[in-house]
């Protein structure tokens, strides 16, 4: 991706560490944006090569598309998520969970944007940030293509950027889905950490009672480190108010918040099945966390990803299936649910 920049000029943000605080956001805010679901301040911590390193410009590159988290992906997160510290980072994504994920994807307005939003009015307004925010969309060929490029030193080109996601990567449907089948690219996802987008950005589409089929040959491990790993084994993918429960009573959730929300994000609350067909997890560590279980090689025997095309397949047995080759880039919903 970078080419023959040295490797020496990548610096890797460790946000338990290499980070210093720039400032609190304080609890009546959280209490206000989480409708009183939460009581608690955040401590604004960004890596100090950032804060101490004197810069003439910041120059903050990425891609807007529809976020679990924040609603739409990109612009300040990448500075106060993507590069900063613990307490950001768990409170903003539990923050998001016990608000709701379905009441905010794909939407620009959130509660954790604004919070961020916030947070960067007060404590970096001084910081020389420039954001340079692409959207993209599959053109006839199937590729992935620039549609938009936004840069501003403010909101602004952040939100034009979303309105353009909005229209590009947002797929509405009429009817609830009965089967949808995700593939996930080895190369990607090797975690439920991020495999998970097959469910976040396709639980709107599904209909009560349906299934979702999660391909993964790549899939080794829950967390993307050890922590959280252990966190997810322990707990499983269980409804929202288990693990709000269980966060409020279990001192390892409450200092990995983040993982709490993660839980949150992956149950389908008992509405759907979710399985998963993974290439290098056993059946129990899968049944153990809560999902089903399905052989991956025979799952590829009867949904071979080389042979479906994006949206709609009627299979030779008559089956019909909705296929989706990259979750990552888009959300599938019903119309009426996200226009509620």
């Amino acid at each position: 991706m970078f080419g023959k920049i040295p490797r020496h000029l990548f610096i890797v943000h460790n946000w338990r560490k290499d980070v210093v605080k720039v400032g609190t956001v304080p609890s009546e805010l959280i209490k206000n944006l989480s409708e009183d679901r939460l009581d608690y301040s955040i401590i604004v911590e960004i890596n100090k090569e950032l804060i101490e390193g004197n810069y003439d410009l910041i120059i903050s590159i990425g891609q807007v598309v529809p976020h679990e988290v924040a609603g739409m992906a990109n612009g300040n997160k990448n500075i106060l998520v993507g590069v900063g510290g613990s307490d950001m980072i768990n409170k903003s994504h539990f923050l998001g969970a016990c608000y709701g994920m379905e009441r905010m994807m794909g939407r620009i307005e959130s509660p954790v944007r604004q919070l961020f939003n916030y947070t960067e009015s007060c404590f970096l307004k001084d910081y020389p940030l420039l954001y340079i925010l692409t959207v993209l969309d599959r053109n006839k060929s199937g590729i992935m293509t620039v549609k938009g490029l936004f840069a501003g030193k403010n909101s602004h080109a952040f939100e034009e950027a979303a309105r353009l996601s909005q229209n590009t990567n947002l797929t509405f449907l009429t009817k609830p889905l009965t089967k949808i089948v995700v593939y996930l690219n080895p190369n990607e996802y090797k975690s439920t950490w991020l495999g998970n987008k097959a469910i976040y950005r396709t639980r709107m589409a599904i209909e009560d009672e349906g299934e979702l089929i999660i391909l993964a040959p790549g899939l080794k491990q829950f967390g993307e480190d050890k922590t959280i790993d252990q966190i997810i084994r322990k707990y499983g993918y269980s409804t929202s108010s288990e693990i709000i429960k269980a966060a409020k009573e279990n001192k390892d959730l409450q200092q990995n918040l983040s993982a709490a929300a993660h839980l949150i994000h992956g149950s389908s609350e008992n509405r759907f099945k979710i399985t998963y067909c993974p290439g290098n997890i056993k059946k129990h560590e899968i049944e153990d966390v809560n999902f089903q279980y399905a052989d991956l090689t025979e799952k590829l025997d009867v949904y071979n990803p080389n042979k479906l095309v994006e949206g709609f397949n009627q299979l030779p047995d008559g089956e019909e299936i909705f296929f989706i080759k990259n979750p990552s880039i888009g959300l599938w919903t019903l119309k009426e649910k996200f226009d509620q």
